[in-house]
């Protein structure tokens, strides 16, 4: 009786590449984010390890860089289809231009395949050198290759059968021809939605601070000041997203462990972490070429804005209250850089009531973020210097944070400003009980677990809080404009 033909799906193995092909993500970018986030100063170590080969650079950050492995984007449709070929008695290598190191820990983790060909440190196991490898270990023809870029085109001419997943239109016409696909896996592109979540445009409501300092000095309908404050707005905005994507790429690991925030694109693997870092860099240029045109006391709280952004993506979230104290702060700063816009000096109760309000909602997130950890049976939040023990102690704090909000409001109106700027000044007591409810309000949401990860964004999106508002200023206006 003759055995199987030497082409059988049992007798050829099916090499698969790792990086955007069973990973929605690149590895390289990933430990390299992950070593930022411990060691920020040694991204000035990269070029040097970059000029001695790319496979030095690889090990030199596999070796300090700690990847959480089982977090990782897998494609899971290309997961299972491999589980069905392993089942059917296929050979399965895992053949990556990654570091071993890393390589090994995939392969450990899927338990999925046979043999694992990557980078050692010496030799970079990508394209052309990727394909001699192949050709020397199993023939030229003697394999199937699942890839997904042009860097696998070398590999697919030497391959018997090619397994496309995800590849870009250019690459998959390239292929037209030169050899069999035996199946693709197709991936939606990401288009500007994807984009948008990752900017995170709809934060950009909160640089509506910029203009509390003309609102509050009744300038409001000054149209001179209007184009400087729409233009800081947008540098504001454009300064925000490039932090934000920043603090996604260094958030990896914390945020695939969050029931929410997973979904996030960078973490989702529906965004590569490259495009996210050249994102960030240009919208960082935009933000401060448009505030130089604002004007150079602008720029430099923007400026200021920016480092301390920076240092709260790299440090200050991990130190417990600093952090909370710097989300604050980041508010307020809003408020000051809008007066250097306007050029109108923000007054102390304004800065003052700020802080205190943006301190409380700072401590409403840390409580719900500690809720989570609590739900999933941890003890501590990942990344952060909390535990679940302090969320009595987080509440109170925050709670008193909101009160003193609230009590700053209270002695503003007796101040001498009010009865300048209010022709009732008197009226203006009814916003106090409105801003009291609301602070007590948010508090026991975020109490019995309704409360969103942002409470600005909570408070956007939530019908009473539009009616709190909505009272709020109208109080205002009423005190202001009433004959």
């Amino acid at each position: 009786m003759n055995g199987p033909p030497m082409d059988t799906v049992e007798s050829v193995p099916l090499v698969v590449d790792l990086d955007g092909t069973l990973l929605r993500s690149d590895l390289l970018y990933e430990s390299t984010f992950k070593l930022l986030q411990g060691a920020p100063w040694l991204g000035l170590a990269l070029p040097a390890w970059l000029a001695s080969g790319k496979a030095v650079l690889k090990r030199r950050i596999a070796q300090r860089a700690v990847v959480d492995i089982e977090s990782l984007p897998f494609d899971v449709g290309v997961v299972d289809w491999m589980r069905g070929e392993r089942a059917a008695g296929r050979r399965l290598v895992l053949c990556t231009a990654s570091d071993t190191l890393y390589a090994e820990q995939v392969a450990l983790h899927l338990d999925l395949f046979d043999e694992v060909i990557a980078s050692d440190g010496r030799v970079n196991m990508s394209a052309h050198r990727k394909a001699a490898t192949l050709v020397g270990r199993f023939g030229e023809r003697g394999f199937d290759y699942a890839g997904n870029s042009s860097d696998d085109l070398p590999v697919w001419a030497v391959a018997r059968r090619a397994v496309v997943v995800g590849a870009p239109a250019a690459v998959r016409r390239a292929l037209d021809g030169r050899v069999e696909v035996e199946r693709e896996f197709l991936r939606a592109p990401a288009g500007v939605r994807t984009w948008l979540r990752a900017l995170r445009v709809h934060q950009w409501l909160k640089n509506l601070l910029l203009f509390l300092p003309v609102l509050g000095a009744h300038q409001i309908f000054n149209l001179a000041l209007l184009p400087a404050l729409l233009v800081a707005f947008l540098a504001f905005g454009s300064c925000a997203s490039a932090v934000y994507l920043l603090n996604d790429l260094i958030d990896l690991d914390s945020d695939r462990r969050h029931p929410r925030k997973r979904k996030r694109p960078f973490a989702a693997g529906d965004l590569s972490p490259l495009s996210g870092a050249l994102a960030s860099c240009a919208l960082a240029v935009l933000a401060f070429a448009l505030a130089l045109w604002v004007g150079w006391l602008f720029t430099a709280w923007l400026a200021v804005y920016f480092a301390l952004t920076l240092a709260y993506t790299f440090w200050l979230k991990r130190k417990v209250l600093v952090d909370v104290l710097s989300l604050s702060g980041l508010y307020t700063l809003r408020i000051v850089a809008g007066g250097a816009a306007a050029g109108i000096a923000a007054s102390f109760w304004l800065l003052a009531f700020s802080l205190f309000l943006f301190l409380s909602l700072a401590l409403v997130k840390r409580y719900s973020e500690l809720q989570v950890v609590l739900e999933q049976g941890k003890e501590q939040a990942h990344g952060r210097g909390y535990w679940t023990d302090d969320l009595p102690l987080v509440q109170s704090l925050g709670i008193a944070a909101g009160f003193s909000a609230v009590l700053v409001m209270a002695l503003y109106i007796n101040g001498e400003s009010v009865q300048r700027l209010y022709r009732h000044p008197e009226a203006m007591w009814l916003a106090v009980p409105i801003l009291l409810y609301w602070v007590s309000r948010v508090w026991v949401k975020t109490h019995r677990g309704q409360m969103h990860d942002d409470p600005v964004m909570f408070a956007v999106r939530d019908p009473v809080s539009l009616v709190c508002g909505a009272l709020f200023v109208g109080v205002l206006a009423t005190a202001a404009l009433l004959p």
